[in-house]
């Protein structure tokens, strides 16, 4: 089931970005809500969906993409280390070019990072901050 994210689960306890560009290198994932992807896509991101091998027997993967889009599981993916491909560095200070269009989930997620600790705790996917699972499903 594709739960909407509301305005009041973006309003979160984290304290403001520091700028040490840490969530945005080390997360693999963000997941995208539907009017945001072709936007992620045009802009040169990467968008991906989580498919089983399993699912893959039975079906095509353009079927398995279609049924992850209608069911709301597409993410901007970050498929190498270097992290997302719209996070720069400039004065020793990181960026995002896509600022004022981010995706939801970016604009929701508030730095509480003074360590790693925080990161190794959420297993290193920031859909857990805004009470996802790793595969964006709601949290029960």
């Amino acid at each position: 089931m594709n739960e909407r994210m509301e305005a009041d689960l973006l309003n979160t306890i984290f304290t403001d970005c520091r700028r040490c560009g840490t969530c945005c290198r080390s997360y693999r994932r963000v997941l995208l809500q539907p009017d945001e992807v072709e936007f992620i896509r045009r802009m040169g991101g990467h968008v991906g969906v989580e498919v089983s091998l399993r699912d893959l027997r039975v079906h095509s993967m353009e079927e398995l993409a279609r049924e992850a889009g209608k069911s709301g599981r597409v993410y901007m993916i970050h498929p190498d280390g270097n992290g997302c491909v719209f996070l720069e560095k400039h004065n020793g200070r990181y960026h995002c070019r896509i600022y004022h269009h981010r995706p939801r989930a970016c604009r929701g997620f508030r730095c509480n990072l003074a360590d790693a600790s925080l990161q190794d705790l959420f297993c290193r996917d920031a859909t857990f901050l805004l009470g996802l699972d790793r595969f964006g499903r709601p949290l029960d």
